[in-house]
């Protein structure tokens, strides 16, 4: 098994000593969402650190969707619960880029590509480059966007 999903179910089993429902029922969801990814697709495999990463990282933005759309519809108690899952989750997560560590990153991109004058057409190359570096330190819309920023789109 994986350093981080040992840490989880150990994290499991002291929150359910502990009595705090919220963290074990965030903490159940997030293992079952780590074993559905682990037997999706033809055969059974074992996640990687990363891979569990990227799991974690897809759920906190579930999380984080679900508190914008509950707020939006007037139930701040289902928004709030989604959102403190959100904050458990983020303990896992590595530490996010902020928009100005995402800027100077698209930036080195753009100009390592030569893409400066290009427009969108260089967006997948530019987008190739940056992905790779923010891959679950960043959310992929706020740094889809500060490309189409700095290409001038």
């Amino acid at each position: 098994m994986s350093g981080l999903k040992d840490q989880l179910h150990d994290d499991l089993t002291t929150s359910m000593k502990a009595r705090d429902a919220l963290r074990t029922s965030t903490l159940r969801m997030v293992l079952t969402a780590i074993t559905n990814a682990e037997v999706a697709g033809k055969e059974v495999r074992e996640l990687s650190d990363e891979d569990i990463i990227t799991v974690l990282g897809s759920e906190a933005k579930k999380r984080r969707e679900a508190a914008e759309a509950f707020a939006e519809g007037n139930r701040p108690e289902l928004a709030d619960k989604e959102r403190a899952e959100a904050e458990i989750l983020a303990e896992y997560l590595p530490a996010q880029l902020s928009a100005e560590e995402i800027a100077v990153i698209v930036s080195a991109a753009v100009e390592s590509v030569g893409a400066a004058g290009e427009g969108m057409k260089a967006m997948g190359k530019v987008m190739g480059i940056v992905s790779p570096q923010v891959k679950g330190k960043a959310d992929g819309g706020a740094v889809a966007a500060e490309v189409k920023r700095q290409l001038g789109a």
